[in-house]
């Protein structure tokens, strides 16, 4: 039996530790971090499925467009099952306002349905500002119930969790067999890693039932549906670590989907959240042998995924787990 531990419990530790119990049935699968549930980056998202290649730089398109097709597998397959209210999968239409034409999205071939708006359609629905208007079917995680969701699953598969810091790697030596690293920004100091960075993000959310559909600019400006709240956003400043509400923000964040959406207005504000994306170019999917102190430590990476958070994190958990298994089998040879 093996013992594996996973650094990180946001939504790519959960998954990759779901997919490492999966691969090796036998193993005894523990996640490890001092934040969880709500205090997690991972709550906040707007869940939206509508993975980017733009914000994915140094990774083969064929193997980003592989990882959203492993995701929206399996988030549609939930979105229409009778687990889709448990698990937070909705499906969802919206429109996705551009200057610049879509030629080939990374999504394109995945969701339900993906078209251009004629000219006249996207004017009477106030989005003529707008050189292109594409119509989107596709798929929204609500975070705050696919998140318990997954730990309810991991949980019933034997998983265990601890809740506790991990400031030097030497404490696991010895204690396990392999480390999975989803720490995200904490692979700044734990690992060492200067590449990864945040990207500062604030959203609002609202109630505003008469809002069914998503809206999706490249400005800054998006509005998606999360069960009965709207999410209202955003903002992405790089190298940016205030966690704090900012005013200036949010007056920003409002007057642009305010222009989007003026039936915006009038939506009550339930609550605001901030949240540091953990950025890296590329994505950290790989394994490697540490020599510590007090031995050596076999680890695999899983981080990076910055904006592509939800919409990557089924696909590269599936790949990290591969990743697992052959760093275990490697070493018992």
């Amino acid at each position: 039996m093996y013992n594996i531990a996973v650094l990180g419990a946001g939504i790519i530790g959960v998954s990759t530790a779901i997919n490492i119990q999966k691969q090796i049935p036998s193993a005894r699968v523990k996640i490890i971090s001092e934040k969880f549930g709500q205090e997690t980056t991972s709550w906040g998202a707007g869940g939206l499925f509508r993975p980017t290649a733009k914000f994915i730089r140094g990774i083969p398109e064929e193997t980003i467009r592989r990882w959203a097709r492993m995701g929206w597998d399996f988030y549609s397959s939930l979105a229409v099952s009778d687990q889709a209210k448990e698990s937070g999968m909705q499906i969802v239409s919206g429109y996705i306002l551009t200057q610049t034409k879509v030629e080939n999205p990374t999504y394109k071939d995945c969701v339900y349905s993906f078209h251009e708006v004629s000219r006249k359609s996207a004017e009477e629905m106030g989005f003529g500002h707008y050189k292109y208007v594409y119509l989107v079917t596709t798929v929204i995680a609500i975070v705050k119930d696919y998140l318990p969701w997954l730990f309810k699953r991991f949980k019933e598969n034997g998983g265990e969790t601890e809740q506790r810091r991990i400031d030097d790697l030497n404490e696991l030596v010895g204690v396990y067999d392999l480390v999975v690293n989803c720490t995200g920004l904490g692979s700044r100091t734990l690992f060492g890693d200067t590449s990864i960075f945040p990207v500062r993000g604030q959203l609002l959310r609202v109630r505003a039932p008469w809002i069914k559909h998503f809206i999706y600019t490249e400005e800054d400006a998006y509005l998606i549906p999360n069960g009965d709240l709207l999410v209202v956003g955003g903002c992405r400043q790089e190298n940016n670590f205030n966690l704090n509400i900012e005013t200036s923000d949010r007056e920003g964040i409002l007057e642009r989907c305010y222009k989007i959406c003026p039936a915006l207005k009038g939506a009550v504000i339930d609550h605001e959240w901030t949240g540091l994306r953990p950025t890296r170019f590329p994505i950290r999917i790989e394994k490697e042998v540490l020599q510590l102190k007090r031995g050596r430590l076999m680890v695999v990476h899983n981080y990076g995924h910055g904006a592509n958070g939800i919409s990557m994190s089924w696909g590269t958990s599936l790949d990290a787990a591969e990743l697992v298994k052959d760093a275990l089998l490697s070493a018992k040879l």
